[in-house]
């Protein structure tokens, strides 16, 4: 089967469309174009976003290599790291010739290597600089520009700290910010803890809404559950989920059928398989991927069902086992494990 037969054009937004309220943060290590790809078959409508991609490995390596990607992914979003104004334009450039839908600033990342590169929720620190930042992407490209960043970072952790942030940015030109409901320790937490022992602070986000209608605000951070997403989404713009769309992918398509139901897909798990076994089948060929690249991203497909921990087993053993064969994958849906809808 040729994966293209596999794929409904008409459900997939073209670029440069006006995007959903809902969208997929960017995760390094995770939201590669291969989980990309996996979330669009669940979900047509929502926004996907890049790892980070830093302007030195853009400007420096092999462009190809870091921005490739499906059209199917549309509407997909670059986000960049850096600092360096003219690097950051350079960037932007390259976004829009690969024709993303957008570029995202990340102004949130705590970890310490992303900081010794003098980005990521350091920047907060700087609004002139990211104000610069903002400009120069600005007057290289066509393409929205949005900032994600946290409430705050260290002792500076007030609202005028992040309303003085958005203030200038914004003046510079962004219209469309991200937010992680909690604060970043630089120093002593790791990404990890960063996620989690800085308490949420939800009206932070709110109240930068409130005295900020004219931009678009989008809240990330714990969300878990549809319920989850009621309280936001009648206070911003719209709301990223994190981690729950990666250990729990189906709650992606269990979100289309709640809030889009006119296109939300109807294909079962294993047809979901099914898909991107053709997918990987083309992968190989082209691009020699191995397949475990692949089946990664889908491990979390049969959670919280009968059958879950056979099925993640069985992907564990993709490297050792099934030779870039889909056929490995496939079969298992036939096993006496058969997982049940």
């Amino acid at each position: 089967m040729d994966w293209y037969s596999t794929i409904d054009f008409a459900m997939i937004k073209t670029p440069n469309k006006p995007l959903s309220r809902f969208s997929v943060a960017p995760m390094m290590d995770w939201t590669d174009r291969h989980c990309r790809f996996f979330h669009r078959l669940l979900n047509p409508e929502i926004v996907l976003y890049t790892e980070m991609v830093t302007t030195g490995a853009l400007l420096n390596g092999d462009p190809e290599r870091f921005l490739r990607y499906n059209t199917t992914e549309h509407p997909v979003i670059l986000q960049l790291g850096g600092s360096d104004p003219e690097e950051l334009a350079q960037a932007a450039r390259y976004a829009e010739k690969y024709g993303y839908d957008g570029i995202n600033l990340n102004c949130g990342c705590p970890s310490e290597r992303v900081q010794k590169g003098a980005f990521g929720a350091c920047l907060m620190a700087e609004p002139d600089l990211v104000a610069q930042c903002i400009t120069r992407m600005r007057d290289s490209t066509s393409l929205p520009v949005s900032i994600k960043c946290r409430i705050g970072i260290d002792e500076s952790d007030s609202y005028e700290f992040l309303e003085d942030f958005v203030t200038k940015t914004h003046a510079a030109g962004c219209d469309t910010y991200i937010v992680h409901a909690r604060k970043a320790w630089l120093k002593g937490l790791s990404p990890k803890e960063n996620r989690e022992i800085p308490p949420l602070d939800y009206p932070r986000v709110y109240r930068l809404k409130e005295e900020h209608p004219d931009l678009s605000i989008h809240l990330n951070g714990g969300i878990c559950t549809l319920e989850d997403m009621t309280t936001p989404l009648n206070m911003c713009d719209g709301v990223m989920i994190g981690r729950e769309a990666y250990h729990n992918p189906w709650f992606l398509r269990r979100l289309a059928e709640q809030f889009t139901p006119a296109t939300a897909p109807h294909h079962s798990r294993a047809e979901i398989v099914i898909q991107m076994m053709d997918y990987a089948a083309r992968e190989y060929r082209e691009f020699d991927t191995p397949l475990h690249s692949i089946t990664r991203h889908m491990m979390g497909l049969y959670h919280g069902m009968h059958g879950a921990r056979a099925w993640r087993q069985h992907l564990s053993n993709v490297s050792r086992h099934a030779q870039n064969n889909p056929l490995f994958v496939l079969d298992f849906l036939n096993s006496e494990c058969m997982l049940t809808e």
